[in-house]
């Protein structure tokens, strides 16, 4: 299963989220920078403070433009606890098949129990890839901060 590189077009990825319906990636965030994270699941502590933390940065994220959604393997029931307890206001997908996103993103799996590794990327408003943060454990992860100040770079250079 190959990396996504930078400048890579990000596949289509349909899934169901918890607020709102089905949506598809990358259409959901065109025209902005966006964020994708592939959380391994309501149940690990490192993606619940990641996940809280780009709730914690609405406001500095809306100011830059930048959409976040963020999906998993859980269950409908999971991913809504989740979102209710961090008050996550971004799209968050369950029940994806790890599989087939790791067969579209390179992601890692953990074979037993299976689910997605913690995966991240940064888009740009195209749809294009312009970073990607794979972690084969349970650490290594993108954070809001690093985030937003690589927007700013960019913007400020654009």
């Amino acid at each position: 299963m190959p990396r996504l590189d930078n400048g890579d077009a990000f596949p289509i990825l349909a899934f169901d989220t918890v607020t709102d319906g089905t949506i598809s990636v990358p259409h959901h965030l065109a025209g902005h920078y966006g964020v994708v994270l592939m959380y391994r699941g309501s149940w690990c502590p490192y993606c619940n403070m990641q996940l809280s933390g780009f709730a914690r940065a609405k406001s500095k994220l809306d100011r830059l433009g930048i959409k976040v959604v963020a999906l998993s393997v859980d269950n409908e029931a999971d991913a809504t606890a989740l979102a209710e307890k961090y008050s996550l206001p971004f799209p968050l997908g369950y029940g994806v098949n790890a599989d087939e996103i790791a067969a579209s993103t390179g992601a890692y799996i953990n074979h037993a129990p299976r689910y997605l590794q913690s995966t991240g990327f940064v888009l740009d408003p195209g749809g294009k890839v312009i970073t990607a943060v794979y972690s084969s454990g349970a650490i290594g992860r993108l954070v809001a901060e690093d985030v937003i100040g690589f927007v700013e770079y960019l913007k400020s250079k654009a």
